[in-house]
């Protein structure tokens, strides 16, 4: 299990891409609007990365759009093909 630590929150590497994740990318963009949310979904778009939180499908605050068994999904409806993505999972 690899480990990462942003913002003096601890993650869980589920996913990463081609190596694709960069903490640095990240210290500005993990804000505490993402403290809420179970998961951190990135991907690479034009050379930024762009996030989106994700809950684990028994949390009371999910909705489908932001449900973890959906992740695929939107990876196909929102990414471009072929993009670096990298998952992280929030270590409590």
């Amino acid at each position: 299990m690899s480990e990462i630590e942003i913002n003096e929150v601890k993650y869980e590497i589920i996913r990463n891409d081609k190596n694709c994740l960069n903490k640095v990318d990240l210290e500005d963009k993990l804000t505490d609007y993402f403290d809420d949310f179970d998961f951190v979904f990135g991907d690479y778009a034009y050379e930024k990365v762009r996030l989106k939180g994700f809950y684990k499908s028994n949390n009371k605050k999910v909705k489908d759009i932001n449900d973890i068994k959906y992740l695929d999904e939107y990876i196909k409806n929102y990414c471009s093909f072929g993009t670096k993505v990298f998952l992280l999972k929030k270590i409590k």
